[in-house]
């Protein structure tokens, strides 16, 4: 049973995050050969707190 683990900054909308696992999980079952049912997806959802890029926090970053 394959679990695949996804970090991702707040903010996406469930229908994003809805059409991601159904993208992902067709994969992972396709290059696994796993049925789509054995499939499993966590996703993480990160504050701009808890998130950094070079150094600098997310949220203290200037917005782009």
């Amino acid at each position: 049973m394959p679990i695949v683990m996804v970090n991702i900054k707040e903010g996406r909308t469930v229908e994003q995050k809805r059409a991601m696992v159904t993208g992902m999980t067709k994969v992972v079952s396709e290059t696994m050969d796993v049925p789509q049912s054995a499939v499993r997806i966590i996703i993480n959802e990160m504050k701009g707190e808890n998130f950094a890029i070079a150094g600098t926090l997310v949220c203290d970053a200037p917005a782009k």
